[in-house]
């Protein structure tokens, strides 16, 4: 027995440990560890893909918030600028518009930087009613809808982030092999203009107010 260890002691002091094993185990760890490699890619892009989701749900947060304070917004400017009709329905139905979006990325961007181009114009007639650009409630509904962009702003730079991320692994080697035979599509970014500049001026709630008569 001792002479029969003598070989295999001799391929192991020489580091050829593979010549010691069956035809067939080496074929089968380089397939294990190929298929290793194959799942960890696989779930590198479901792991992309869902932070993509997840971030998107992000936005759709914020966008509400945005929506939820445009009529009180549309309101004030109806007690002061009873005559811009056009104006106010614009916005009116651009927010429905908006909020109706249930489309692609870009598809849905459309949409809300046509409710952008609205309130741009909503906030424009302040300088024709010094009435409406000194009153306290619509200067703190302009400051709200300010941070409301503010974080729309970093809700997309998070989301086109991980689009970013997640497009590349989609399109470069290896991992793109698997994301066409797996269908996994590249995402689309999302790109809107802000409504309101963040140089929003500060509210001060010393006093009351009530519209013109």
């Amino acid at each position: 027995m001792i002479a029969q260890a003598g070989p295999m002691l001799g391929i192991l002091v020489r580091g050829d440990w593979a010549a010691g094993l069956p035809c067939c185990v080496v074929p089968a760890a380089l397939l294990l560890v190929a298929a290793l490699l194959v799942v960890g890619m696989y779930n590198s892009l479901v792991r992309g893909r869902n932070h993509v989701r997840e971030s998107w749900a992000g936005i759709d947060t914020e966008l509400k918030r945005r929506y939820d304070l445009i009529p009180n917004l549309v309101e004030t400017v109806k007690g002061y600028a009873k005559h811009e009709r056009e104006v106010l329905e614009r916005v009116t139905e651009a927010r429905s518009r908006a909020a109706a979006s249930t489309g692609s990325p870009a598809r849905q961007a459309a949409d809300e930087n046509m409710l952008v181009g609205a309130l741009r114009q909503l906030f424009a007639l302040r300088e024709s009613y010094p009435e409406l650009k000194a009153s306290e409630n619509f200067l703190a509904l302009q400051h709200q809808l300010a941070e409301t962009e503010d974080r729309i702003q970093a809700a997309r730079r998070f989301y086109n982030a991980n689009v970013r991320e997640y497009n590349n692994r989609c399109e470069m080697l290896p991992t793109n092999v698997l994301a066409r035979m797996f269908r996994f599509e590249p995402a689309e970014f999302f790109e809107i203009e802000t409504a309101v500049e963040r140089t929003a001026p500060t509210v001060g709630f010393g006093g009351s107010e009530r519209p013109p008569d």
